[in-house]
């Protein structure tokens, strides 16, 4: 039971730190905020296909990233929760072809330009901000995120085992 427990918070922390890093490197050109945005860490939005552990991972990830990018508390709170939302979407729909894609594009759709309207004072129009955010998490989740399942599929019981007791 101890090696399931340790297996578990080793891989959500591993899919954090990896999240913090590509979120940190892809804001150096700004591309992790605002109304046009492509994290592509979102990309590693698909994990949670593979393993409970994804949804966690994901959800301190996006936290950690957006405090260190933003500081903005709402954006913190609010874009966690679009993650969480997002994650827990995909871990239901683990077993289609694609549909498990579509919850971190349409929680961010919706809860993002919300953040970037209220909190940072964005001028544009929500649906604009809807559209734009929704474009560059469909980039990095359904387009990249289908690549990077691509990759990890063939070696996905070596990558992601739980564990033994």
């Amino acid at each position: 039971m101890r090696n399931k427990k340790a297996l578990f918070i080793t891989q959500a922390a591993m899919i954090a730190a990896i999240y913090v890093v590509m979120t940190y490197f892809i804001n150096a050109f700004n591309l992790a905020n605002g109304a046009i945005q492509i994290r592509l860490s979102e990309a590693l939005c698909i994990l949670p296909i593979f393993t409970p552990a994804a949804v966690p991972g994901l959800v301190i990830g996006c936290f950690i990233s957006n405090t260190i990018t933003s500081g903005v508390v709402a954006d913190m709170i609010f874009g966690t929760l679009a993650t969480l939302i997002g994650a827990v979407g995909t871990r239901m729909l683990k077993n289609t072809k694609f549909a498990f894609t579509l919850p971190p594009v349409i929680s961010n759709m919706i809860i993002v330009p919300l953040i970037l309207k209220y909190a940072y004072n964005m001028g544009d129009a929500w649906w604009f901000m809807a559209i734009t955010v929704g474009i560059g998490e469909a980039v990095s989740v359904c387009v990249v995120g289908m690549f990077l399942k691509k990759i990890l599929w063939k070696n996905r019981s070596q990558i992601f085992k739980m564990g033994e007791d």
